[in-house]
Formats: C-alpha cells, sequence, structure tokens
C-alpha cells in the first residue's frame, strides 16, 4: 500500500508575516492588496481574524467592517517564495518524490521511507515540528 502524505500550509502569507515579526503572532492580520491600486483584497488571513469572519477574497473594507482592529500587511512575494522553497526543501529530506501543487501545497510518496523515518504518521509529525522550528 502506498503512504501519500498532502501537505497544505494554511494562512501561509499570513504565517510568513509572523515568523518574520513576532509581534504579529495572536493578532488578527490580514496580507492585502492596495486598496488605493484598486486591488485591496484579502488574499489571506490569521486564524485570528478568520474568527470575525474574514476570508480571502474579501474587500479590504468588508475587512475592516468586521474587525475595526485588523492589522493590513502589504505582500512580499518574494519572502513567501523563500519560505516556501525552505518548506519543499525540508520534505524532500523524507523523500524525492514531492510533487509541489503550488506555493503552499505539496504531495509526497513516503512508500519505503518507512525503515529510515518512522510510519507516515511518524514522517508526518516530524515534518510538521521541523517546519514549525526552523521557518520562524
Amino acid at each position: 500500500m502506498r503512504r501519500i502524505l498532502h501537505v497544505d500550509l494554511n494562512a501561509f502569507y499570513a504565517s510568513v508575516e509572523e515568523a518574520k515579526d513576532e509581534s504579529l503572532k495572536g493578532k488578527a492580520i490580514a496580507v492585502a492588496g492596495d486598496k488605493d491600486k484598486r486591488n485591496g483584497i484579502i488574499l489571506t488571513a490569521s486564524y485570528e481574524a478568520r474568527k470575525f469572519g474574514i476570508r480571502t477574497g474579501m474587500t479590504i473594507q468588508e475587512a475592516r467592517n468586521l474587525c475595526p482592529n485588523i492589522i493590513f500587511i502589504k505582500p512580499h512575494f518574494k519572502d513567501y517564495m523563500d519560505y516556501s522553497n525552505r518548506v519543499m526543501d525540508i520534505l524532500r529530506d523524507y523523500t524525492p518524490d514531492v510533487e509541489v501543487f503550488s506555493i503552499d501545497e505539496a504531495w509526497l510518496d513516503v512508500t519505503g521511507c518507512e525503515r529510515l523515518f518512522g510510519d507516515a504518521k511518524k514522517i508526518a509529525d516530524t515534518i510538521r515540528e521541523r517546519i514549525k522550528g526552523n521557518l520562524r
């Protein structure tokens, strides 16, 4: 039986911003375009912001109406690519069979890796801890 892990880095842009600036942790933040350039929509929101109903694709004004204290951050795509590459490198430490689907999502086939790293659940847990520990 094949063992395939799915990695999905939820709220990825917001998580990267929190990793770069620890003062943002625990706050309602949203990565959003520039409202003055007419591309002012939410690209992602932290879990704290999501509690207020903030969702991807929502306008900045809609988000502000739901959460007046929300912190808006302009996107830093170069940083997101850097963090994504670092995550994908971690995944490749466990198997060469990594299929990258997007900047924040991948599948990896860990079939046959059990002797080196443990069962699929152990590999997933180890990867999760490495990502949390190494990408701050």
